[in-house]
């Protein structure tokens, strides 16, 4: 479907372009956000007549936009979130999420702004662009944690402790070590498997005399 933007669309075009874009994509936000039109003769007259309203508007929301930026730019947000020894988060951290983040600190942003190409799934430090305005965009760090205290320690930059599979494995390989020695096979195979070895019993009393 060819359209006439009614602003600039990032990787698409300048207000006033007529593009050809999937349908799909037309119907679903283009169309309906109000960024564009239909290329029809009828819209093309119509645009003309809306090219000065809308480049005032756009000069506006640019200036909004900027404002927002100098406050917004550069801070850090803290997500708590259960997660593995490894790192790898029970769930993940979506653009709802940090939309929702952003609104709470005081600022007004929208899920679609937020561009993060896919959840976020791990702890640590995770920069994060945000479109204010086709022309303005910012980042923020988004600091996902299993504690505040975690997070403030990623915001300051440090490290934290995050134990990877092979450390995971090496400390199996020293429980199977240590059931070997000191087990009975068939609870040692427990063990290796994952399962509680069972308790040894103790020995009969001693017949009394």
């Amino acid at each position: 479907m060819e359209v006439i933007l009614l602003e600039r669309i990032p990787k698409l075009g300048q207000m006033g372009e007529t593009v050809r874009v999937k349908d799909g994509f037309a119907r679903n936000y283009l169309l309906p956000k109000g960024k564009a039109l239909r290329a029809t003769e009828a819209n093309k007259s119509k645009f003309d007549g809306m090219k000065v309203e809308l480049e005032t508007r756009n000069v506006e929301l640019k200036g909004e936009a900027q404002k927002i930026s100098t406050n917004l730019d550069g801070q850090n947000f803290a997500v708590i979130r259960q997660a593995a020894e490894t790192g790898q988060l029970y769930g993940s951290v979506s653009a709802r999420d940090i939309a929702a983040l952003i609104t709470a600190a005081g600022f007004t942003v929208e899920r679609s702004q937020i561009a993060l190409n896919a959840p976020i799934k791990a702890i640590g430090r995770h920069k994060v662009p945000i479109a204010l305005h086709p022309e303005v965009e910012v980042s923020i760090m988004v600091n996902v944690a299993r504690s505040a205290d975690e997070a403030a320690r990623l915001a300051r930059g440090e490290e934290v402790a995050l134990r990877t599979d092979d450390e995971q494995d090496d400390d199996k390989a020293a429980v199977t070590a240590v059931a070997e020695k000191f087990f009975e096979p068939e609870a040692a195979k427990k063990l290796r498997d994952g399962e509680e070895a069972p308790a040894e019993e103790a020995p009969p009393p001693a017949d009394k005399a």
